[in-house]
């Protein structure tokens, strides 16, 4: 009896570990800007989709559900915070629906099987990303007018990096799973 409460406390430590190193990690490629044609690129989605496909589903929901409620409650945890503000007011601008397609985003690759092949995998990350992006286009097309060029605004700049992005982590997702099925 004794162990067994002891093994589930010690397994819940070791998942609040990584939820709070994960949303650590989510910071940091928020913040680094790789130079890429035609803007700069974050890691960010990368690090998103890496967590689902590490992690499973609930430790990777836990860990952006974490990182949204830290940038929610003012921490500068977001791409452009603190240059363009921090907390809700920052949340709630332009990039609210990329933040939480990254919830979705992360679910969905969850569901990456190490038996997938490769273009099983590339597509269901390419489903996954395109989800951060509807949800991302979705509401700043709510918030700025639908009169806008919303897909030229919010996605295009990114689809190139994005593509690089997909195409990387297709390549290292079944050494990922493999790794993670060892722990």
């Amino acid at each position: 009896m004794e162990l067994t409460k002891n093994l589930t406390q010690a397994k819940l430590i070791k998942s609040m570990v990584v939820v709070i190193l994960g949303s650590i990690a989510l910071t940091i490629s928020a913040k680094i800007k790789i130079p890429f044609y035609p803007v700069p690129m974050t890691m960010q989605t990368f690090v998103v989709l890496f967590l689902g496909i590490s992690l499973g589903h609930k430790i990777a929901l836990a860990t952006i559900g974490l990182y949204l409620i830290e940038g929610i409650a003012g921490l500068p945890v977001f791409s452009n915070s603190p240059e363009k503000g921090v907390g809700l007011v920052y949340f709630t601008g332009p990039t609210m629906g990329y933040l939480i397609g990254f919830l979705a985003a992360c679910y969905l690759a969850s569901k990456i099987k190490v038996n997938d092949n490769f273009f099983v995998i590339l597509f269901k990350l390419i489903v996954a990303t395109s989800i951060i992006y509807i949800l991302g286009l979705i509401w700043l097309g709510t918030l700025i007018g639908w009169d806008k060029p919303i897909f030229t605004l919010g996605a295009k700049p990114f689809l190139l990096a994005e593509i690089f992005k997909i195409i990387l982590l297709s390549l290292l997702t079944k050494k990922i799973i493999k790794f993670r099925n060892f722990i």
